[in-house]
């Protein structure tokens, strides 16, 4: 297990991954189709179920493709070029990639829920955990048409996932990345706690035309 990893490294991996993270497919892909500002439809997030609610599958299949890329992308450069610590650039790398999607200096921090670009970071950290959880979120939301129940069951799985399947200690970095991801999660799905319990979130619409 190795923590360590020298100096300009650990803050450069941060912004690499902070402004992959911070690129908002979805805010684009809508406005270049003509859907004009998502912010202002739905939700007002900049996501793919947000995407979904306009009624263009295409469109949110993109913006969910293009999300779970950029989180993927970012692990992938840190454990590619950062060889004296690998785990814990990437470690460092995925929590930084969510962040910039949840908090984006272009939109004044005010960005997804992280959970496609979570989605992709975990997948590269361990792919086996990274199956498993977007087998529980589709299944999940498959089973009750609400994608935020899907996602947070899919990312109180993961942290405890990762030390069995990854084959590390709870305290080595990946662990602690997946942990800190799922955290970031749940908080930026604060709203949807609040209505899920008091059973006033909204449902998705599959068969909305486009």
């Amino acid at each position: 297990m190795n923590w360590s990893l020298s100096p300009p490294s650990l803050p450069v991996v941060a912004l690499i991954a902070y402004f992959l993270g911070s690129i908002p497919f979805g805010l684009i892909f809508t406005a270049l189709a003509g859907g004009g500002d998502i912010r202002r439809i739905g939700s007002g997030n900049i996501g793919a179920t947000n995407v979904l609610r306009t009624g263009r599958k295409g469109l949110a299949a993109a913006t969910l493709l293009f999300d779970a890329l950029k989180g993927a992308l970012a692990v992938l450069l840190a454990r590619r070029f950062c060889v004296d610590a690998t785990q814990t650039a990437m470690a460092v790398a995925a929590v930084s990639v969510v962040i910039g999607h949840c908090f984006p200096v272009w939109l004044r921090f005010k960005g997804g829920k992280g959970v496609a670009t979570g989605l992709g970071t975990i997948w590269v950290l361990c792919w086996p955990v990274g199956l498993a959880c977007c087998v529980i979120w589709l299944a999940v939301a498959k089973l009750s048409r609400i994608s935020s129940a899907g996602a947070l069951t899919a990312f109180l799985a993961a942290p405890a996932l990762m030390p069995p399947l990854s084959e590390q200690p709870i305290q080595s970095p990946l662990p602690v990345a997946a942990l800190l991801v799922a955290l970031l999660i749940w908080v930026r799905h604060y709203g949807n706690i609040v209505r899920l319990i008091s059973g006033n979130e909204p449902r998705v619409n599959m068969n909305k035309p486009q």
